[in-house]
């Protein structure tokens, strides 16, 4: 059975990235949670999509611009403004806190493919680490160079390289880097890639799925794992992991 990530959280209820999420991923159901971070201005880990605060928060400007104390007066509402009490930028150090008890897998995703944040590797896994949580994560990335940087710091975690374009022979080009999974993108995987990956010994976790149909379809390829920002509806269906 496929194993499911909540998509930064239960994001198709609740803002996106935020404890509420992650709180309420928890407690319909889930194998794991999928979330991403960032480096601010002195250098905190905080988790948040894009790199701007434009989309999801009542701030404008990017995420490497503001002190961490700056960004706290913010509204993490997302697409949900009005609906939810006040939402703070979490701290990765705060989402371990709260994770480390709960049995959850969490997936780090390192976004540092548009801005590069130098030594955000060395200080996400400094504080995996600090949290002994080398068992209960994955790193993920769509900057494949950082993800083998991640490998040769941190060999004992899996990693994946994240795609949102097609790319043949992902099977053979994962498992040469010694690199664990391979994250496509739903609209271009097909169940030939699957059985590639597979053979090769690597795992795929597919991004974004929202539809049962798909959710389906998808474990009837054997798919390992799936993202969706809807939990619930693979728990309906029986899937989840």
């Amino acid at each position: 059975m496929m194993k499911v990530f909540a998509h930064r959280g239960f994001s198709g209820k609740y803002p996106e990235n935020t404890m509420l999420a992650f709180k309420k991923a928890a407690e319909v159901g889930c194998y794991g949670i999928e979330l991403d971070v960032q480096l601010t201005k002195d250098d905190e880990i905080v988790i948040m999509h894009d790199e701007t605060i434009d989309r999801t928060t009542s701030g404008t400007g990017y995420i490497r611009d503001y002190m961490y104390r700056e960004l706290c007066l913010v509204d993490c509402y997302g697409k949900f403004e009005g609906e939810y009490e006040f939402q703070r930028i979490p701290t990765l150090r705060e989402y371990l806190t709260w994770v480390k008890d709960t049995g959850l897998v969490t997936n780090i995703e390192l976004k540092n493919s548009v801005y590069y944040y130098e030594h955000l590797e060395e200080k996400v896994i400094d504080m995996v680490r600090e949290f002994g949580m080398e068992d209960r994560v994955i790193f993920s990335s769509f900057n494949l160079v950082s993800i083998n940087k991640c490998k040769k710091l941190l060999p004992e975690v899996p990693m994946g390289y994240l795609m949102e374009a097609r790319m043949d022979n992902m099977g053979f080009f994962t498992e040469e880097n010694g690199v664990e999974y391979y994250h496509p993108d739903k609209n271009f995987l097909t169940e030939e890639m699957v059985q590639d990956c597979h053979a090769h010994g690597i795992g795929v976790n597919v991004w974004t799925v929202n539809k049962k149909e798909l959710m389906k379809q998808l474990n009837n390829w054997n798919v390992d794992g799936i993202f969706t920002n809807f939990p619930d509806r693979a728990k309906e269906l029986g899937l989840e992991k």
